[in-house]
């Protein structure tokens, strides 16, 4: 089913990306983040050159102003995963979609000038630390605290499972200002790398996006100045969060579409080059059946991703809305993915194939950005209210 969401803009911006990717995201060059575990800095400031990210910095920093408008970003995460590089898509969507907002929409105007002009260009990467050891999906049971002290605040604690950790320069950090667990206690705070007493050196080795780095982090008496505190003024770190949730979990949804997608065209192209007892493998009946099952779905998945991106672009994806678009893409895509993987037989087992990658990748969309448990009582709480 043909999209009607894109125009020539957007279209000629997806040469763009695709060009990056043939000079840029070579088979050598996932190797080696893979074998790093990480992205190297010189790509990232390759694909800030390019345009690829800093799409979510305001014009005026040097970005391209488009935070609003999340076609330009599904460009990127279509043709970036489309071409086996889900590592590669995971740190440009860290950059743009987590941390970069909250310094746009929350930040000082000192915070902006300061930051912005090198996310723009790949100069200063970004993260975001909410989850700790022993909280996940429940913000407010946090332990990480940030003590108050003359011309700033003592930050304790540690987080988990943060994505670019490791190779972040500056992580917008949610941490405890207050008593209890109001909304009001919590608030985010810019931490910097080279902070003494902060360490964010430790890689997670992970089941999937063997290419990007998730760390952990520590924090041990780390002074940070009253000038990274997030909007300038203390208790607002939850409402923060809550204000870009929609865009993370429409993020989420979006790359589950494009990997969904992926996997069909993959899975398609594998089953019409490969033969088993002296017929093709795509001319099996029940080879049709479950690429008509794919092909419908990734349709299915496509229209309603399309509608969430325009309605984020008018201001209207609800938290509701957005947690239906994660969890329902995210479930589909492991449907198709594993489909893939077995239509591909053994060699859907072998990572050098991007179907398996892909596959192993896919798993953590069910988990991060809330579990799509989360997500599913945050729909039914808006269906039958709560006790």
């Amino acid at each position: 089913m043909e999209r009607d969401i894109y125009d020539e803009d957007h279209e000629a911006f997806r040469d763009v990306v695709k060009e990056f990717l043939k000079r840029f995201a070579t088979e050598e060059k996932r190797k080696q983040w893979e074998a790093d575990g990480e992205i190297d800095r010189a790509t990232m400031l390759a694909a800030g050159e390019a345009g690829i990210i800093g799409l979510s910095v305001p014009e005026e920093f040097g970005g391209a102003g488009m935070l609003q408008d999340y076609r330009f970003r599904a460009i990127v995460l279509e043709e970036t995963i489309g071409a086996g590089q889900g590592s590669l898509a995971g740190a440009f969507g860290i950059q743009d979609d987590l941390a970069v907002p909250y310094i746009v929409h929350m930040g000082t105007q000192e915070q902006k000038e300061k930051w912005l002009p090198g996310m723009a260009t790949g100069a200063i990467l970004g993260a975001l630390a909410m989850t700790e050891p022993g909280a996940g999906s429940d913000l407010r049971g946090i332990k990480t605290t940030a003590k108050k002290v003359d011309g700033g605040y003592l930050v304790n604690g540690a987080k988990t499972f943060i994505s670019s950790g490791k190779t972040a320069d500056m992580v917008v950090t949610f941490v405890k200002t207050g008593e209890g667990n109001r909304p009001d206690a919590f608030s985010l705070l810019i931490l910097e790398d080279g902070m003494e007493g902060f360490d964010h050196s430790k890689k997670l080795e992970k089941m999937g996006f063997h290419g990007w780095d998730t760390a952990e982090l520590s924090f041990t008496d780390v002074f940070v100045p009253e000038a990274n505190l997030i909007g300038g003024k203390e208790g607002l770190g939850f409402i923060q969060l809550m204000m870009n949730l929609p865009l993370e979990r429409l993020s989420i949804g979006v790359a589950a579409a494009a990997a969904g997608e992926a996997a069909f065209v993959w899975t398609r192209d594998y089953v019409l080059s490969r033969e088993a007892f002296g017929e093709r493998i795509a001319d099996f009946q029940n080879t049709r059946f479950l690429l008509a099952d794919m092909a419908t779905t990734v349709d299915v998945m496509w229209t309603y991703n399309d509608r969430a991106m325009m309605l984020y672009k008018d201001k209207k994806l609800t938290a509701e809305e957005a947690a239906k678009v994660k969890f329902w893409s995210t479930d589909r895509e492991a449907e198709l993915l594993d489909t893939g993987v077995q239509l591909h037989g053994g060699y859907g087992y072998i990572t050098e194939y991007p179907i398996a990658r892909a596959y192993l990748d896919a798993r953590v969309h069910r988990i991060y950005g809330g579990t799509n448990e989360i997500m599913r009582d945050i729909v039914s709480r808006q269906i039958v209210g709560k006790r």
